[in-house]
């Protein structure tokens, strides 16, 4: 039987909250030692103590100096993930560490090195590789059922937009929303993204624009394998979280709908009415999340495969080049990850 692992979170903001309550409810083998965040309060020490995590610190240091710290997840602003995560690799823990790594491909880089020296395991949190309607797609993929992949088509868009105040600091749509597609499009094709179409518009929130943004946006995808995709991503969908995928092959095509409430329908003189899809990605991708967490717990025990190295630099390196298409109105080719 496996030991316990024992886990310090880093970041008690909403994302930390999300992984520290599935830790202590949802997944086996685990012990939350401690949480570290700067701004820690009695509100935050209290939600804390109510998930059974007893210790709430504000430097997160502490934890890289716990020797009874097995691993760690990073759930602080994206600017700090490279170099908490070069910290903790080389304090000798596992690390978990939320999307996107970074968004220069040479401090990505820098970072997966020293994970690699310090033999850890690494992952980086793309939940969507978990959710049960992608991963059934995968599947179909893997074993055959498909074929040869032609074609790719994601929809992905949000319920609503962020603040401008997000916008100016999240590195803007393809880094920060569409990156998660990025990431399915390789998790789901088994192939890589070699070059890139993007166009874009402001059609949902004119601050968006203002922050020299868009929030509307169809990307299109030339694969290694010689497969054609295209996604499309709105910031706001009136009728909730909107996330479907197709994948179409030789074989067959195999695709995806929205998750909703309940699957009744209605119908009557006047039509036929059913649910909309779930409207926060909280409630979309919640048993994914979960999901997630037990892989990287499988992955420190056994071995296994979680999406690392080449998940944290590819989908960065896709986002840049839709950005510079965006910028240059023409196909860009994705730079290579080594």
């Amino acid at each position: 039987m496996s030991k316990t692992l024992r886990i310090g979170i880093i970041g008690g903001g909403r994302i930390g909250k999300v992984h520290g309550a599935n830790l202590t409810t949802r997944v086996a083998g685990v012990k939350v030692k401690v949480l570290a965040d700067p701004y820690a309060d009695e509100k935050l020490e209290s939600w804390a103590a109510g998930q059974g995590i007893n210790r709430v610190i504000k430097d997160y240091k502490e934890i890289l100096a716990d020797p009874d710290i097995d691993a760690v997840l990073i759930c602080s602003p994206t600017d700090t993930h490279a170099a908490i995560s070069q910290e903790t690799a080389r304090a000798g823990k596992h690390v978990f560490c939320e999307k996107p790594l970074d968004q220069d491909p040479d401090v990505i880089r820098e970072t997966l090195k020293v994970v690699k020296e310090a033999g850890v395991v690494f992952q980086i949190g793309f939940n969507r590789r978990f959710d049960h309607n992608f991963r059934g797609l995968r599947d179909k993929v893997a074993d055959g059922s498909v074929g040869d992949v032609h074609l790719l088509r994601i929809t992905s868009r949000d319920p609503e937009p962020p603040p401008a105040s997000y916008v100016r600091v999240s590195g803007g749509l393809f880094l920060d929303m569409a990156i998660h597609d990025f990431d399915m499009a390789r998790f789901l094709t088994g192939s890589e993204v070699v070059k890139v179409h993007a166009a874009g518009a402001v059609l949902v929130d004119p601050a968006i624009g203002r922050e020299g943004d868009i929030d509307t946006a169809i990307t299109t995808l030339w694969f290694e394998n010689g497969a054609l995709g295209v996604i499309d991503n709105s910031r706001k969908a009136v009728y909730g979280y909107d996330q479907r995928a197709e994948v179409f092959g030789s074989k067959g095509c195999a695709e995806s709908s929205n998750d909703t409430p309940s699957t009744v329908a209605f119908s009557d003189a006047e039509g036929v009415k059913s649910e909309k899809p779930l409207f926060f990605f909280l409630e979309r991708y919640a048993e994914s999340f979960a999901e997630e967490l037990r892989d990287f717990v499988k992955a420190v025990n056994e071995g296994a495969d979680v999406p690392g190295r080449d998940a944290a630099l590819n989908s960065v390196l896709i986002a840049l080049a839709a950005k510079k298409s965006l910028e240059t109105g023409g196909p860009v080719e994705v730079e290579r990850m080594t």
